[in-house]
């Protein structure tokens, strides 16, 4: 199984490819800069535009890139954590979308901001989004995939 990663030299990416590579599966990751390496996939943040013959050759994507949220929450900042996730996911959703063959299986990871900060009460897949920044991020960053998943309702 061949596997494209977003965010794959991130915390939750990197950890991620090992453990892929480790039950012998064939990551592939999605970069904004070539190292040089075969594997990888390229994306070009500015015009948003994936390589799409490389996309094709995978089963599926795992997308986890954004902007680091660590750090003061200037409005510069929020913007760039908004449009890393919002702008990253709709672009690779209508990529994938575009595709005639390749990947059927695209998981975007979005964050447990999605609740907010309701403080210990436990939370479930069925609980609503929360309030604030984060909870609005989230939604957004979700709703930016369904190019992907009407596709693949239409042509299943």
């Amino acid at each position: 199984m061949r596997i494209a990663v977003s965010g794959s030299t991130g915390l939750v990416g990197s950890a991620l490819c090992e453990a892929l590579a480790e039950q012998g599966r064939d990551t592939r990751p999605i970069v904004r800069r070539s190292s040089g390496e075969s594997n990888e996939i390229l994306w070009d943040t500015a015009s948003q535009t994936f390589d799409a013959d490389a996309l094709a050759e995978c089963d599926a994507v795992v997308h986890l890139a954004g902007e680091n949220i660590m750090g003061r929450w200037s409005d510069e900042k929020r913007q760039r954590i908004r449009d890393s996730r919002v702008k990253g996911s709709r672009a690779l959703a209508q990529a994938l979308a575009s595709l005639e063959s390749g990947p059927r299986t695209l998981i975007v990871a979005s964050a447990t901001g999605y609740y907010g900060f309701g403080g210990d009460a436990l939370r479930t897949e069925d609980d609503p989004p929360g309030d604030g920044f984060l909870a609005e991020v989230c939604q957004e960053w979700e709703a930016a995939a369904d190019p992907a998943r009407v596709f693949k309702l239409e042509h299943t």
